[in-house]
């Protein structure tokens, strides 16, 4: 089924990346999407990009001591 879009910005990204690439319109937004679905395919996810932090912060040995609540409503300035 041909894809039709009738968004005169739409067009006018495409004529401009038709124009910059030297390919038709059709090519121009053919790249596009293929260009943005590897971008979404390659994106790693935050969870794995925070790795590296959770490690870290899970490598701090663990005081033993239970929370304070006093102390950190003192800290927040909640008496």
């Amino acid at each position: 089924m041909p894809l039709n879009i009738r968004s005169e910005q739409v067009n006018e990204l495409a004529e401009k990346l038709a124009a910059r690439t030297n390919l038709n319109k059709t090519e121009a937004v053919k790249l596009a999407l293929m260009n943005e679905l590897r971008r979404a395919d390659e994106a790693v996810p935050l969870w794995e990009r925070l790795k590296p932090l959770r490690e870290k912060i899970a490598a701090y040995p663990d005081s033993g001591l239970a929370a304070d609540k006093a102390f950190f409503d003192e800290l927040s300035g909640d008496y």
